[in-house]
This record gives structure tokens, sequence and C-alpha cells, in this order.
């Protein structure tokens, strides 16, 4: 018996929405943080760390200052560890320097919160932040934990027979974000 693939409801996002967005992204966390000077990005492995890498881009060009931007692999961290496979092989994390500083986690798309409180605990073994934020290209809601992003792409109410897919240019070769049901 196969597999029933999902089928495509509708793309929310194309490529010029979402480098609107992550520029809207990047203009709020200068706003909000007077600046860059003591910010970090933090992506969360898989497709975090690419938004966190385009989002350093855009704030470097915005204040002229380079803005670290590292990646973190939360699988260790996860609190379903024992309902899932075992995933492939990730790349290991590349944390910048976090202590004092600011650090603005980013991932693609925040559901029930569980991924941003791995990457929480993950975060704590490379130092003490100042404080965290967090930054997502989609909020699909259903939140089980209390967890809420500071910096918002889109936000797209589902419903939980729903799954939200983020297309980026550097793995799928192209950039959209898609409805699938």
């Amino acid at each position: 018996m196969s597999a029933v693939q999902p089928k495509l409801k509708a793309t929310v996002m194309d490529a010029d929405a979402v480098r609107r967005s992550l520029n809207r992204m990047a203009h709020e966390i200068v706003e909000r943080n007077r600046g860059v000077h003591d910010v970090v990005l933090v992506g969360i492995l898989s497709k975090g760390d690419i938004l966190a890498r385009r989002l350093s881009a855009a704030l470097t060009e915005l204040e002229h200052h380079q803005v670290p931007a590292g990646s973190i692999d939360v699988t260790s961290h996860r609190d379903d560890l024992h309902l899932r496979t075992p995933s492939t092989e990730r790349p290991p994390s590349q944390v910048p320097a976090v202590d004092d500083k600011i650090v603005v986690l980013v991932d693609d798309v925040i559901w029930h919160g569980r991924t941003v409180r791995a990457a929480l605990d993950a975060l704590l073994e490379y130092g003490r932040p100042r404080a965290v934020q967090l930054a997502v290209l989609v909020d699909r809601g259903h939140r089980e934990l209390p967890i809420r992003p500071d910096f918002v792409g889109k936000n797209l109410p589902t419903s939980s027979d729903e799954r939200v897919e983020v297309c980026l240019g550097e793995t799928e070769g192209v950039d959209a974000v898609v409805l699938l049901g």
C-alpha cells in the first residue's frame, strides 16, 4: 500500500513575496534592536539556516555592519524522539558567539512551538544570550506551548490536516511557500 501524496492547495507566497517578507523582517529587527551591533542570527536546521543567512545579508546591507549567522541542530533536544524514526544525518551546528548577544532564532515555519523549545534548550549549550528573539517566515498557528514569534513573514491560518511547505532556491531551486492538503 502506497502513501497518499498531499495535493497542492495553493501557493501562498511566491519568490517576490518571500523576498519582501525577509526584507521587512530585517527592517523590523533593526528597529526593535536599535541597530544590529549586538545581534547574531541562528537558523534552525534545515531551512532556518538558509533564511538566517539571507537575513544576515539583508541586515548587513541595511546597516553596513556584518551580522553573524549560524545554524543549530535541535534533533537531540526534541521531546518527540520516541515518536519519530531517526532522521537523516544533518550537518553539525555552527553557532556564533552568543554570550551577552541578542540572538535571533530563525525558522521557516512555526506550528506547535516544540521545535523552538528544543532550539532554546540547544542554544543554551553555547552560552548565555542577553535576549532571544524569534523570526519565522510562516506562522501557521496551532501552538501547544506558550511561544510566539517576534518577527513573522506571513501569518497563515491552517487546519491541522494541512501542511505548509517552504521551498527555497538553495534546496528546491525556487522560492515559494505552498499549502498542501
